[in-house]
């Protein structure tokens, strides 16, 4: 056995001979941390009093590296005192039995499941599922319920070795190739966590030896990281815990504002966006009329039987004059010469068919001489970047642009 951290995770202090010292990498007869693997990172703590960074299989997976913080002042054939940080381990030891019991969890509602991945980070730990089910909103609180009752139900937490080929044959067996590859691979026998009644998985992480034990679960979200999965992300712990308080206060703070009670700020917050759009939309409405009565207002110019309405609009941005100009052109304007009041102007031509005018030729005209760009076709152009005070512009067109 490469560690005995899996089968033994409630030991934290140990003794065992040292069999190689390489700088500050060093190897143990025995070893009771555990090597990064399956998602789960590896243990923190101490060897000979010198600080281990890292715990991984070597090459040939057949010994596990300690990684020091220093080259120790031991060297092979001593014994050596290891101690694993107790709190990173309790943390890893619940993080990675509650992602069992989330899954056990997506068992009983979600359709085709399939473990894609899981990983404990600082904060946060993830759960790749592959599945037919949307996990929208519902889906996703419904997840923590369900994972929060099996933790409160007190289930046992249990672990053995069976044999690959029985392990194989069973449909109740959830096996996670990508990161347990360690658990299947050329092995006679496969590592079973078994949380009674709730989940079986294939796995070689460490874990708590009842539910209750991991305390309160707190589903952070969840995102698509491709391949299709849906990816769930929860807290335990501090990290949770704080979560939790900080939605609550949120839910308060919001029922508080809207005046109703915690259980309806969403029905309130519905109402409170419908009235918004409803609002938005008559203002977007009266935004328009005002901006097609200000069209309607430009000083007249006629030219070669056509009349052409040029002058300047201010509080209003290029893209909304332009659909207002081809507006006043569809109701019967016949050209529409609106130049934006601004440190750089801007300007949009807008001409109806018979108009004999052409739109691109006057955004071309006018940004040869006052600089700028634009571009467009007979019936619409616009140009941005004028060089030039509006009034000096509006007269160019007046003059003949």
């Amino acid at each position: 056995m490469l560690t005995r951290a899996p089968a033994e995770p409630g030991v934290r202090r140990f003794e065992a001979e040292v069999t190689s010292v390489d700088g500050r990498n060093v190897t143990l007869s025995e070893t009771y941390f555990y090597a990064e693997s399956g998602g789960q990172p590896a243990d923190r703590g101490t060897l000979g009093g010198v600080p281990v960074t890292d715990v991984q299989k070597d090459e040939t997976e057949e010994a596990v590296v300690h990684t020091l913080e220093a080259e120790p002042d031991f060297d092979a054939g001593e014994e050596v005192a290891g101690v694993v940080d107790d709190d990173f381990r309790t943390y890893c030891m619940r993080a990675h039995t509650a992602s069992h019991v989330l899954y056990g969890a997506g068992r009983r509602l979600l359709d085709e499941l399939g473990y894609g991945g899981f990983d404990i980070g600082e904060e946060k730990v993830r759960v790749d599922f592959a599945t037919a089910t949307d996990i929208d909103d519902e889906v996703l609180v419904e997840l923590e319920r369900l994972t929060n009752r099996a933790v409160w139900d007190s289930r046992d937490v249990t672990w053995e070795e069976v044999p690959a080929e029985e392990a194989t044959a069973r449909d109740d067996v959830a096996f996670n190739t990508k990161t347990e590859e360690g658990v299947m691979a050329d092995a006679e026998t496969v590592r079973l966590v078994d949380v009674d009644g709730w989940d079986v998985a294939a796995c070689g992480g460490t874990h708590v030896s009842n539910t209750r034990e991991i305390g309160p679960v707190t589903v952070v979200g969840r995102s698509n990281p491709g391949e299709g999965l849906t990816r769930v992300e929860f807290a335990v712990g501090p990290s949770g815990i704080r979560r939790r308080a900080n939605v609550h206060r949120a839910a308060l703070d919001a029922a508080r504002e809207l005046g109703t009670a915690v259980e309806d700020v969403g029905e309130a917050a519905a109402e409170l966006r419908a009235e918004k759009e409803s609002v938005e939309s008559d203002l977007r409405e009266l935004e328009s009329d005002l901006l097609a009565g200000r069209l309607a207002e430009l000083d007249a110019v006629e030219r070669d039987g056509a009349t052409w309405r040029v002058g300047t609009i201010g509080g209003f941005g290029p893209n909304d004059v332009g659909e207002a100009a081809k507006d006043a052109v569809a109701d019967g304007e016949d050209v529409v010469v609106a130049v934006g009041d601004g440190d750089a102007p801007f300007v949009v031509v807008a001409a109806a068919d018979d108009a004999d005018a052409n739109a691109g030729a006057v955004v071309s005209d006018l940004t040869d001489e006052f600089g700028g760009g634009g571009g467009g076709g007979a019936a619409f152009a616009q140009g941005g970047g004028l060089d030039a005070d509006p009034e000096d512009v509006v007269a160019r067109v007046r003059d003949g642009a």
